[in-house]
């Protein structure tokens, strides 16, 4: 049974928060290291103490608060923000001096990482709105602010705004990225249903309308109802909307239909095992002398290709055709050649059977081939056969297909 195709990302947000912590960290103790070398110039050095002491503790404790979006909480923010405003409003108070001269303030750039949090939680918009609020408590701390007070007050309003417009961005990115790969993983799963259906239903139905009307009678109408059936399903299969288990059917080639055996899921199967069910009196089978050995998936939906193939010869060689198998087993890759004598594929056929949901091809051929990371050439002359060569490599095939 196929598996789901499950894709881990991790959130672009997440470096973001990481370096926040680191940030919060060391300006932490920076503004620590900064009052021990400048304290001889505090008034009332037991504030600054106080304040540090405290912001030294918050900072430390709501470390886990800063790991990511879900733990930041509005509450925090408020908080936080909180400790840088009144750590800036304290610094005259501590130091008379420091409205006269441009100095640091208590939490010096300790206030920016306040900021951030609020542009990597909000966005631009709470950026502004943090930065504006840190803008006010700078001016009203400096009394007369000078040209550099100014300038800073700007650069974070600036930077704090910039990078909340980038977060938001990059959530962009992120919500447009895993729609995408939504949409890719629900267009392979559309495709390999389409395979399975074109593999089993559709063979049946077609091969009910034409028995049926080569015997006539009741049996003609039959066939004429399994033909409409079957042009019903085919706009179904279009949009995968149905799902059925695969079967193969051969039965002028010399095979009847049933169901395909399932390969070991606990150890790696034998390609040739395979394809020689395929193998009869207009189907010659060439293999190596040793084991194809290859992932249970990936060797499934190689021989189920071929076995699409080897059904277009039937379908379209007719039953006096013959049909030649030869499976190559290189170091790096596995081919697969079917080849058939009969009269070849006119030009622009391929794309009119696409076009008219005949996804034999397309999705049975091409479409396996490609989900295993391998290529389906087609070579066809007209009057001189159709030869189909598959090759997958040999490292995505022992490895198994992603998603099985």
């Amino acid at each position: 049974m196929a598996k789901r195709e499950r894709v881990v990302r991790m959130s672009v947000e997440q470096p973001l928060w990481r370096a926040l912590t680191a940030y919060r960290v060391l300006t932490m103790a920076y503004a620590v290291l900064l009052f021990v070398f400048t304290r001889d110039k505090f008034e009332r050095p037991w504030v600054a103490v106080a304040f540090l002491a405290v912001m030294s503790v918050w900072t430390l404790a709501t470390l886990p608060k800063v790991a990511g979006a879900a733990s930041c909480t509005k509450r925090f923010l408020v908080a936080d923000l909180t400790v840088a405003l009144t750590g800036i409003l304290l610094t005259p108070v501590a130091d008379v001096h420091a409205q006269t001269f441009d100095g640091p303030t208590l939490p010096s750039i300790w206030t920016a990482g306040s900021v951030l949090a609020y542009a990597i939680k909000g966005g631009w918009r709470w950026a502004a709105f943090a930065s504006s609020l840190v803008a006010v408590a700078n001016i009203v701390e400096r009394g007369d602010p000078s040209r550099d007070t100014l300038h800073n007050v700007l650069l974070v309003w600036v930077a704090s705004i910039a990078i909340g417009y980038v977060v938001e961005v990059a959530r962009a990115s992120e919500r447009t990225l895993a729609r995408a790969l939504e949409i890719e993983a629900a267009t392979r799963e559309r495709e390999r249903l389409a395979r399975d259906i074109h593999d089993s239903v559709l063979q049946v139905l077609a091969m009910v309308q034409r028995r049926g009307t080569a015997l006539g009678g009741e049996a003609a109408e039959l066939g004429r109802m399994a033909g409409e059936q079957e042009v019903a399903l085919r706009t179904l299969v279009a949009g995968g909307l149905t799902r059925t288990s695969h079967v193969s059917e051969d039965e002028s080639l010399g095979a009847v239909v049933r169901e395909v055996d399932e390969p070991d899921d606990d150890g790696p199967a034998d390609l040739r095992t395979l394809l020689a069910r395929h193998a009869g009196a207009r189907v010659t089978f060439s293999e190596p002398g040793a084991p194809v050995l290859l992932a249970p998936a990936p060797a499934k939906e190689l021989a189920a290709a071929v076995g699409a193939a080897l059904d277009n010869v039937r379908r379209h060689a007719g039953d006096a055709a013959r049909a030649w198998i030869l499976v190559e087993d290189w170091p790096d890759e596995v081919i697969v050649t079917v080849r058939d004598d009969g009269p070849g594929i006119p030009e622009g056929r391929l794309a009119q059977a696409e076009g008219e949901g005949r996804l034999g091809v397309a999705q049975s051929i091409r479409g396996r081939l490609r989900d295993l990371g391998g290529t389906a050439e087609l070579i066809s002359v007209p009057g001189q056969g159709t030869e189909v060569e598959l090759k997958v490599p040999k490292a995505r095939a022992v490895r198994g297909k992603a998603g099985k």
